[in-house]
């Protein structure tokens, strides 16, 4: 079970990473990655203009997660 004191610090971490950045920056960054996931674009340099716009891993991940969906292997018995 993970220390509760280590939630707290690494949940004040993640405010004042997120309150650091440009937020419309980012945003647009994030509407990018979508917009090219819904296409033929290399993602590639979508993520990296996106990870220097400060976004964080699940805000990009969930962008992906709402174009691609979640894999879930197929069930064989």
């Amino acid at each position: 079970k993970p220390d509760p004191e280590v939630e707290r610090e690494r949940a004040g971490r993640l405010r004042a990473f997120v309150a650091g950045r440009d937020g419309e920056l980012c945003k647009k960054s994030l509407d990018a990655l979508e917009s090219g996931a819904r296409g033929e674009a290399n993602l590639m340099p979508l993520i990296v203009d996106a990870v220097k716009a400060r976004a964080t891993l699940g805000e990009i991940s969930e962008r992906l997660r709402t174009v691609f969906g979640v894999f879930e292997p197929a069930r064989t018995f």
